[in-house]
């Protein structure tokens, strides 16, 4: 879980350098079958940390902290 800004801003720049990733392999990878094993887990990590930032993102700053503490 993002517990602040900082964490927010690493995971999306994880997020932009897994999508590059998948560019890359759309461009180089010739076999559809090879292709989608290459990058299911770079989509499936993807879809994970777009939740998270969702998640995040859903919450008001005030209500961060208290969430934190809960935890």
């Amino acid at each position: 879980m993002i517990k602040n800004d900082q964490e927010l801003q690493v995971t999306l720049e994880r997020i932009e350098y897994f999508q590059q990733q998948v560019r890359h392999l759309r461009q180089v990878e010739t076999n559809p079958e090879n292709y989608r094993l290459s990058v299911s887990g770079y989509l499936a990590e993807l879809d994970r940390m777009s939740l998270e930032v969702r998640d995040y993102l859903w919450l008001h700053p005030r209500e961060i902290d208290s969430v934190a503490v809960a935890a």
